[in-house]
């Protein structure tokens, strides 16, 4: 290639992914307006809570989620206490963003005063309630206490939880990266290039995802946005640094540039794009979810990861191509100089000894490493991944959170969040009495579009003093000024909502709609029944049946690839197995220092199959990273050979990248959500002892004890044994 084409053809990459970077920039913060954390739109649409959620608007007005206000005074609240109530009931119904408010509801002990306010349709949730929470302290007396939690309140707590995936989470990370990378390399400019390549990915990434998801053909929510970000940043910087390695190594055999690049290429572009559709396969296994959520990341992590690809690949080179010796300085890899010496009596450093150890104590080492894994995945046996409460979702200060307390110490704890059931019209009574007979029902009242309230009583029914979430109001029990109007028939149904006594994110509280669903069936088959509560039930049933199809569909097309690559049968059954016991080592000491150390209330389902998805997908990364190059020298060398040169080149890569990621991974612990610092530990520790123990000792190990039998099939199982 002619000497201009040299210069022109970098100058040209580098310029149009500034060019991409320069347009998707912005998108940082815009992909906040194309995203939602409202649980029920990640449902299935066979789920019986998106059914009621879907037609819940024929039976009233359309309304968003209702804010309840509970205002709280110990020793009781005074009349004038009463009246604030009602007044600042009065100011929250001229809010342009609250639909309806309901009057203020003493509790029976004379403590505390309820209030909820249905916001309307179009209102932003978190902007809504901030307004509200402000409305409350400019209007609470001396003494008294006040919070806005229910569906409204909690969902602003998430929103604002979320807040600082945009900067903090991006900052945390990079900032973290970037001092390994100096610890690394020791060269102040080699990490601007890498870190420049990840960050260019990621925008080019934020720049389609947010048009993907703004004609409606991905769902983005805080928890897939904070991970796309991890995702992209880990994995561009893996891909990098495995290509820089090849390139510093090629600096040493080629006098220009050029010839070092093509050198580089054509060493990591195998393993870089196996390893990168490795993942990208992985997760687009995430597909065969029912949960929405789940379905969601699928995609929007593979565009991350394809993007990581092709900067790595392009940017990268192009940037190492136009500094050339200059990107390593201090360190500059001279023409002509040696090769570290790898095996042998005369290798030195890490990895030499390394080699060493396994060569002698084979068998010892991946036994006990074995064992080992074996030993901290039996924390397994206490993992507690069956779902969290809503209000327990925010780490920290959750005003939601305080305010559902004091809701359930005065009244019925479902208030404002009842259970919703659609049956038909003509068992309305039937459907009533059924509802009230089950334990932990308060009131059961009907949805009525005629009524003030947006609700109505039903005769005969048995009706306590409970508040249930209205259209344009909140209804309440009998007795307390109900309007009377005739229940909401469309298509031959009715709508009833009953309000539980337990609060509506609580094991209680899902134990009553089961109940109620096996109840309400027995009047009317085709019954369902919906709302907060049911959301959180299905969404958990949903997400424990796609852990159980997704982990061994991930196994298996990940198992194909592998034996594809590597032209092997017991090659890839020994590094999947390695993942999978390294995987459940990872999980139970994440069971273990979550009930230990971190005392949280227990996991979310999606938990274990995200963390599974990250930690096998990049853990056969590093696989690949490895075994390439094994393969590649025991052709050269013979198998035994192979493995512990292979070792030697990749070590100090394979370990710089693992200590990369899982910073990257556990920069997501900054931002208070259980689940994303729950995941944060668990791949975090998963990368590091994948790194530190199972590709450096296990499967080096292993693939040594194996010798030639580790390739069978391929023609390298019939090389010299002897070698």
């Amino acid at each position: 290639m002619s000497r201009f084409l040299r210069i022109v053809l970098p100058a040209i990459v580098i310029v149009a992914w500034l060019a991409v970077a320069s347009v998707g920039g912005p998108y940082f913060g815009k992909i906040s307006e194309v995203s939602t954390n409202d649980q029920t739109s990640f449902l299935p649409a066979s789920a019986d809570a998106t059914k009621v959620q879907e037609r819940s608007a024929e039976f009233r007005q359309a309304s968003g989620a209702p804010a309840i206000v509970v205002l709280e005074r110990d020793g009781g609240l005074s009349r004038a206490d009463l009246t604030a109530a009602q007044d600042l009931a009065a100011r929250l119904g001229d809010r342009k963003d609250v639909q309806g408010v309901s009057p203020a509801i003493p509790s029976e002990d004379g403590d505390a005063v309820e209030i909820v306010a249905t916001l309307t349709q179009s209102a932003d949730t978190g902007t809504a309630v901030e307004g509200i929470r402000a409305d409350v302290d400019d209007a609470l007396p001396s003494g008294v206490r006040g919070y806005v939690t229910g569906p409204a309140g909690f969902t602003a707590d998430l929103t604002e939880a979320f807040a600082g995936i945009d900067g903090l989470l991006l900052g945390v990370a990079l900032a973290a990266v970037f001092v390994i990378l100096i610890v690394v390399y020791r060269s102040p400019l080699l990490p601007v290039l890498v870190l420049g390549t990840a960050s260019f990915a990621l925008c080019a990434s934020i720049l389609v995802v947010y048009w993907l998801a703004k004609a409606d053909l991905v769902t983005v929510n805080g928890q897939v946005q904070g991970i796309l970000s991890i995702l992209v940043i880990g994995a561009a910087t893996d891909y990098a640094l495995l290509y820089t390695a090849r390139y510093r190594e090629a600096l040493r055999d080629h006098r220009t540039g050029w010839g070092a690049t093509k050198a580089a290429m054509r060493g990591s572009l195998e393993p870089i794009l196996a390893s990168g559709g490795t993942v990208i396969v992985g997760v687009l296994c995430l597909l065969f979810s029912d949960l929405n959520s789940n379905k969601a990341l699928g995609p929007v992590a593979a565009i991350g990861i394809a993007f990581s690809l092709l900067a790595a690949l392009t940017l990268l080179p192009a940037l190492l191509m136009a500094f050339r010796r200059a990107a390593f300085w201090p360190l500059r890899p001279r023409y002509g100089s040696a090769h570290p010496v790898l095996t042998g009596p005369d290798a030195r450093g890490l990895w030499a000894a390394v080699g060493r150890l396994v060569a002698r104590r084979t068998r010892t080492v991946w036994i006990v490493c074995t064992v080992a894994l074996l030993a901290m995945g039996t924390g397994l046996i206490g993992l507690r991944a069956d779902g969290v409460p809503q209000s327990d979702l925010v780490i920290g200060t959750s005003q939601a959170r305080d305010g559902q307390t004091v809701l359930a110490d005065h009244f019925p704890g479902g208030s404002g969040s009842p259970a919703q059931v659609i049956g038909r019209a003509s068992d309305l009574d039937a459907l009533a009495d059924a509802i009230t007979g089950v334990r932990g029902v308060d009131s059961v009242v009907a949805a009525a579009k005629d009524s003030p309230t947006g609700t109505t009583p039903i005769g005969g029914a048995g009706t306590g003093t409970g508040t249930s979430a209205g259209g344009s109001a909140t209804g309440q029990g009998q007795g307390q000024g109900v309007g009377t109007a005739e229940p909401t028939v469309s298509r031959g149904d009715v709508l009833l909502e009953a309000t539980l006594d337990d609060p509506s994110d609580s094991a209680a509280a899902e134990q009553t709609v089961r109940d109620l669903r096996t109840a309400v069936e027995q009047v009317d088959p085709d019954a369902i029944v919906g709302g907060v509560t049911a959301t959180a039930l299905d969404t958990n049933d949903t997400s424990i049946r796609d852990r159980t199809l997704i982990i061994p569909i991930v196994l298996a097309v990940i198992l194909l690839i592998l034996m594809l690559l590597l032209r092997s049968i017991v090659a890839p059954l020994v590094l999947i197995g390695s993942v999978i016991v390294s995987f459940a080592a990872a999980l139970g000491v994440g069971a273990l220092v979550f009930d230990h150390v971190f005392h949280f209330p227990g996991a979310d389902p999606s938990v274990p199959l995200f963390a599974f998805v990250f930690l096998v997908a990049l853990g056969v990364d590093y696989n690949i990273f490895l075994m390439t190059r094994v393969r590649e020298e025991a052709l050269r060398h013979g198998p035994r050979e192979g493995v512990l040169r292979g070792l030697g080149v990749t070590g100090g890569v394979i370990t710089s990248a693992g200590i990369v990621l899982a910073a990257t991974f556990a920069a997501l612990g900054v931002i208070p959500i259980l689940f994303l610092v729950q995941i944060a530990f668990v791949v975090a520790f998963g990368v590091l002892l994948d790194t530190i123990v199972v590709r450096s000792l296990l499967v080096p190990a292993l693939a040594y004890d194996l010798g030639h039998r580790a390739w069978w099939p391929s023609r390298l199982s019939r090389a010299d044994r002897h070698m």
